[in-house]
Formats: structure tokens, C-alpha cells, sequence
């Protein structure tokens, strides 16, 4: 395999890959998966070490969404049995959001249903934001609400939050046949707008909705070109009651495939294992963990996970540790939290460190 060593080289010297080369990694055969994997593995150990990141969900708005998204569980007109709450009170996610950091999170992601926030809603999550960063300065909130208004992100920065979370989740090709209330340009557009507030971007994929081996390329090469600090890697729950729910594509090889495909484009971003890893990875979810460098501890927005107490069996039984709060997630090269905290408590016209 004379591409694979090419490729690697490439990821640690985090030049971008060719097409053809991505594409390779998604075509190798079970004979080749393995040394896929210690390739990854091996990019992943210069840019994280052996350390997992531990990020916590806390749905702060579940169901009740116009948005037609086909995956989703929460669309317009699923028929899938998932709770349906209008915004919890800030106290209410506190509580809950305290529950990921005794579990031992780094990183909280509060998550809300619906097209995107208007400014009362933004109040009402600064408010919870300000609230959980007074009792856990060190702790990393993630916002995840939707498409963004000129002014919104600048709002929840100002209030404390850390990073805002919007996905791609498809190739461009690909999006109007998921969705049509809204189009992969507004996606873009948010992922921008967050990254303008001084918000850490986070943007990611669905993987398993039909999609070829092309689009799975665009999406992660798209991706890599908006340049997110993080970049969460779902795996299609065909919830029944949505227009997925017969789409079981995936196979934990090809989870495997997908994820090494994502660290040899976006070498130096923080790889999060996310949505569905428990059904399609299976056994293998060791295996991913050698490739991605964060994962979700427990249950995802509507539907279950593997209880923390095992995802933290499994890291140790793989030889990884899990990063504690004190340590940098993201490399030299790229700013973190503290950095962007720095920023904000200095004031507007503070510039990032030299090697940033």
C-alpha cells in the first residue's frame, strides 16, 4: 500500500490531501482496514496525543421544530415517539449541564430544536451560560441552536460561551434532498458568523444517509476549507416515524473508514466520535477511539447512549486517558478556550498568541 504512507505524511505535515486519495481510504478493503487505522492513529498521536475529550449534551429544547430535516427526529411531521419540551429555565440547565461535569466532562453542548434563535431566546440561553460559567469557569460551553443572526453569536460569546456548534451534515450536491426549509448556504453562513463572534467553530457530518462515496468527500473537504476547531462525526439513527428510518447503510468497517477519511483531511481538528457510534460501531468502538480524539459521554438528544461509566472502561481498556480540564484540547498551532477566554476579558483589538 505505497498511498497509505504518502497520505500520512501529508496529515502530519497537515497538507490537504487529494481527492482521489480520500476517496481511497473509503474504498480499501477489510484487508487494509487495520493499517488504515495505525495510520490514522499515528496522525492523531501528533496532534492529541493519547487523550479523549469528554463533551456532554444537554437538550434545552426537544421537538416542536418547522424544519424538515430528514434525518431528524424532531422534524416538522415526525411521527417518532421523542419528548417535546419548550426551553428549559436557565436553573434547569444548569442543573442538568452540572451533571455532565460530575461525570466529568470538559465540555458542555446545550442543544435546542428549530430553524435558530431570536433575541429573547438568546437572552434566555446567556442568561443559563452565564450562570454555569460563574460555578464552572474552567468548563467549556458549546452552543447549539440553530441558524444565526448578525449580533447572536457576538451575545452568547460575551455571556461565556465557548464554541457554537452548526453542521454540514452533507455534501452541498446532496442537501436538497434532505432538507428543504432551509439550504447548506445558511449552514455555511452560521458556521462563519460563529467563527466572526470569537466562537470556537464546531462543524461536522452525518454519515448513513444514502450518500456516495463522492459526497462523503465534498462534505469533509468543505469542511475542511471552513476550517472548524472541531469536527463531530454522526452516524445516521434511522429513527422510525422519519423519511430515513429504512436507511441502514453502515457497517462498523465502514464507520472506521469514514473516520480515518475525516483525520487524514482535518488532521489537526478535534475528531468527535458523536450520534449513533453505540449501534453502527458496536465492538469496534476502541478501534475509533484510535482515530478520533473525543466522544459524548451517555444519552444524545433523543435517544439513548451507552452509560458514562463504560465509555470512561473503554478509554482506559484502549490505553487512552482522559483529558483533564487543565490540558489544551487543540494543538500549539491553533488557539483553545483559554485563548478566545483571554480575548474577551482583555476586550476587542487583543490579538492571539504568535504561534496561533
Amino acid at each position: 500500500m505505497t498511498w497509505l504512507p504518502t497520505l500520512t505524511e501529508k496529515a502530519l505535515a497537515r497538507e490537504l490531501p487529494a481527492r482521489a486519495e480520500a476517496r481511497r481510504i473509503l474504498e480499501s478493503c477489510d484487508d487494509e482496514l487495520m493499517d488504515v487505522v495505525a495510520a490514522a492513529f499515528r496522525v492523531r498521536l501528533r496532534y492529541f496525543g493519547r487523550r479523549v475529550k469528554l463533551n456532554y449534551l444537554v437538550n434545552i429544547k426537544s421537538g416542536l421544530c418547522p424544519e424538515d430535516c430528514s434525518y431528524c427526529s424532531q422534524r416538522l411531521g415526525s411521527a417518532a415517539d421523542v419528548l417535546k419540551y419548550t426551553w428549559l429555565k436557565p436553573d434547569d440547565v444548569v442543573r442538568s449541564a452540572e451533571a455532565g461535569v460530575r461525570a466529568g466532562a470538559k465540555r458542555v453542548c446545550l442543544v435546542a430544536s428549530g430553524r435558530g434563535p431570536n433575541d429573547a431566546d438568546i437572552t434566555r440561553v446567556s442568561t443559563a451560560i452565564a450562570q454555569f460559567k460563574a460555578r464552572h469557569p474552567d468548563v467549556e460551553v458549546c452552543a447549539c441552536l440553530g441558524l444565526l443572526s448578525d449580533g447572536q453569536g457576538e451575545r452568547l460569546h460575551q455571556a461565556g460561551a465557548t464554541a457554537y456548534n452548526h453542521n454540514l451534515n452533507t455534501a452541498e450536491a446532496n442537501y436538497a434532498d434532505i432538507c428543504t426549509t432551509h439550504s447548506y448556504a445558511d449552514r455555511a453562513a452560521t458556521v462563519q458568523r460563529a467563527k466572526q463572534a470569537g466562537l470556537s467553530p464546531c462543524s461536522g457530518l452525518i454519515a448513513g444517509m444514502g450518500e456516495t462515496d463522492d459526497e462523503l468527500v465534498d462534505v469533509v473537504f468543505a469542511l475542511r476549507e471552513l476550517d472548524p476547531d472541531s469536527v463531530p462525526v454522526n452516524f445516521l439513527i434511522p429513527f422510525e416515524g422519519t423519511p430515513l428510518a429504512g436507511e441502514w447503510n453502515l457497517t462498523p468497517q465502514r464507520c472506521l473508514r469514514i473516520l480515518a477519511m475525516v483525520r487524514f483531511v482535518c488532521p489537526d481538528a478535534e475528531v468527535r466520535l458523536a450520534g449513533g457510534r453505540e449501534i453502527h460501531l458496536r465492538s469496534l468502538q476502541p478501534l475509533a477511539l484510535h482515530i478520533a480524539n473525543s466522544i459524548f459521554l451517555g444519552d444524545y438528544l433523543t435517544s439513548e447512549g451507552q452509560p458514562g461509566g463504560r465509555d470512561l472502561e473503554m478509554i482506559a481498556d484502549a490505553g487512552l486517558t482522559v483529558e483533564g480540564a487543565a490540558e489544551r484540547t487543540l494543538p500549539e498551532h491553533r488557539p483553545d478556550h483559554r485563548d478566545l477566554v483571554r480575548i474577551r476579558r482583555r476586550g476587542p483589538g487583543t490579538t492571539l498568541p504568535a504561534n496561533a
